[in-house]
C-alpha cells in the first residue's frame, strides 16, 4: 500500500472514530464534576475512574473532559469494553504520582476498548526525574522496570492526536495486542541521558501508524517488538535518542515474526543510531523480519546510521549462543 493510500485510509479511520456520522454524542463528562481538583497536589485517581465508569456505560459517543489545571494521578486503568466510542479531551496536565511503591508496570492503562479518541493538546507528565536513579535495568536483567506512561493493550480503532508526553519514568507509550491505531501530532520529550525512556514501543500489534510527531528521549524514539505487522511511520522528527529500532528480538521463545514496516520522510538528528535491527545473541528461536521499506530518511549527526546487530546484549551478562534472524525484503532508498 502506498503512502498516499495509507494516509487516506487512516484519515477515514479517524473520521469514523470521531463519530462524524456513525455515533451520536450522548454526553460530556467533566472530571471536576466527579471530584477532581487541578491543584497539582490532590490525588484524582478515584475521580477519573468514576468519570470513566459513567461515560463507558452509556450508548453512543461519550466525551470525558480534563480542563485546564494540573491533575495528580496514581496508577489508573481505563478499562472497557464500553458501550460506545470513548473520547478523552485532555486540555490540562496530568501528573504521575512519585510514590513508586504504588505502581506495578504502568501509570495510565487503556485496556479492552474498541473506539477511542484522545486529543486536546494536553500534557502527560511522568515526573520521571524522581524515579530514574532507581532504574537498575542497564546493570542487571533481574530488575523491576519502572512504570510506563501510557499503555494501550487490546485496544482497537483508536486515534491519539495532539498530546504531549514528557519526562516519563520508563516508556512513554506502549502498545500491545492492539489494532488500527493512529498517533498523529504527538510530542514526546525526556532528557537524552534518561534511562529506558523509549518514545513509542509497539509489540504484537497490527495496523499502527505514527505520523507528524516530534520525539526526543534517552532511548529509542520508536521501537518495534515481535509480533508486529503493517506498521507505518512517516514525518517523524527523532532526536536525541537511539533512533528507530526493530527489536530487540529473540528474548523469549515463541516470539512472532515482524512483517511489514514502512518508514518515510523522517528526520533523525543527534541520535546514537539511525535505523537499527537488533536481535539478542542468545535468541532461543528463529525469527523472520520481512517487507521493510525505508525511504527519504534524513540523518544529521547520527553516529551509526544503519545497523543490523545480531549479537545485541542489553546488559553485562548475556549467554554466548548463536542467534537466528531471517531478514527478507529489506529496501532502503533516498
Amino acid at each position: 500500500m502506498g503512502l498516499e493510500l495509507r494516509i487516506i485510509v487512516i484519515g477515514l479511520l479517524f473520521f469514523i472514530i470521531s463519530g462524524a456520522s456513525v455515533a451520536i454524542t450522548v454526553g460530556v463528562y467533566n472530571v471536576k464534576d466527579y471530584g477532581a481538583a487541578g491543584d497539582g497536589q490532590t490525588d484524582n485517581t478515584k475521580a477519573f475512574v468514576a468519570a470513566w465508569s459513567v461515560a463507558c456505560a452509556v450508548q453512543g459517543k461519550a466525551t470525558i473532559v480534563i480542563p485546564e489545571g494540573a491533575y495528580l494521578l496514581g496508577p489508573t486503568i481505563f478499562k472497557g469494553p464500553c458501550n460506545g466510542i470513548m473520547v478523552m479531551q485532555v486540555i490540562g496536565q496530568l501528573l504521575a504520582s512519585t510514590h513508586l511503591e504504588a505502581y506495578n508496570q504502568y501509570w495510565l492503562h487503556f485496556q479492552y476498548i474498541n473506539g477511542l479518541v484522545i486529543s486536546g493538546g494536553g500534557r502527560f507528565n511522568g515526573q520521571g526525574a524522581s524515579a530514574w536513579p532507581y532504574n537498575q535495568c542497564k546493570k542487571t536483567q533481574d530488575c523491576k522496570p519502572l512504570p510506563m506512561n501510557l499503555v494501550f493493550s487490546f485496544v482497537m480503532n483508536a486515534a491519539i492526536k495532539s498530546i504531549s508526553s514528557i519526562d516519563n519514568m520508563f516508556f512513554h507509550i506502549h502498545i500491545f495486542g492492539s489494532r488500527n491505531i493512529t498517533f498523529d501530532s504527538i510530542k514526546i520529550s525526556a532528557p537524552g541521558d534518561s534511562p529506558n525512556t523509549d518514545g513509542i514501543h509497539i509489540a504484537n500489534s497490527a495496523n499502527i501508524q505514527v505520523s507528524n510527531s516530534v520525539i526526543g528521549t534517552g532511548d529509542d524514539c520508536i521501537s518495534i517488538g515481535p509480533g508486529c505487522t503493517n506498521l507505518t511511520i512517516f514525518r517523524v522528527l527523532c532526536g536525541p535518542g537511539h533512533g528507530i529500532s526493530i527489536g530487540s528480538l529473540g528474548k523469549n521463545a515463541g516470539e512472532k515474526d515482524v512483517i511489514g514496516l514502512y518508514v518515510s520522510k523522517c528526520n533523525l538528528t543527534g541520535t546514537t543510531n539511525g535505523l537499527r535491527i537488533k536481535t539478542l545473541q542468545s535468541s532461543p528461536s528463529t525469527l523472520k523480519a520481512s517487507h521493510f521499506r525505508f525511504e527519504q530518511i534524513i540523518m544529521n549527526n547520527v553516529y551509526n546510521p544503519i545497523i543490523i546487530d545480531q549479537n545485541y546484549c542489553p546488559s553485562a551478562n548475556c549467554p554466548k549462543r548463536y542467534t537466528s534472524l531471517l531478514l527478507l525484503q529489506l529496501h532502503i532508498s533516498s
